[in-house]
């Protein structure tokens, strides 16, 4: 079943009090650097799980190996598993803000429901929750 998304261009985003309204070119930018970003992480991501394959295919045991070679490759391997896991996370961020921004609800704090305010937005296109909010997260 298709959803439906709302254009770019038919897209009002909220605002804080005091920041001036969202243009349409605004609107627009905002949504084509999240496609982009998407786009961009995805890529990323089949990148980085293909070196990972290769490192796993490589195995950890070293029958016949010097131990460093064996230790530097285990790093490697680490190294690859963590920058897997960071991309999917930065993906996760940016398929949900882009998903809200599709069906309308993109800019307001998913813990609140206030804006998020567009200062936040432009400069953090992934965020989902107002400064409050995540300032409150954070502290736990």
């Amino acid at each position: 079943m298709a959803t439906k998304s709302k254009s770019a261009e038919s897209l009002t985003l909220p605002i804080l009090e005091g920041e001036t309204p969202w243009t349409t070119a605004e609107v627009i930018d905002l949504r084509a650097r999240l496609e982009a970003e998407v786009a961009q992480l995805r890529v990323d991501l089949a990148e980085v799980e293909e070196e990972l394959a290769d490192r796993m295919v490589e195995g950890p045991d070293g029958a016949g190996k010097d131990p460093a070679d064996v230790g530097a490759s285990n790093f490697e391997r680490d190294q690859e598993l963590s920058v897997a896991t960071n991309v999917r996370v930065v993906l996760d961020q940016a398929e949900v803000a882009l998903a809200r921004f599709n069906a309308g609800n993109y800019g307001v704090c998913e813990s609140c429901g206030k804006p998020i305010g567009k200062r936040r937005l432009m400069a953090f296109p992934r965020a989902t929750l107002c400064l409050s909010c995540k300032q409150r997260e954070e502290r736990r």
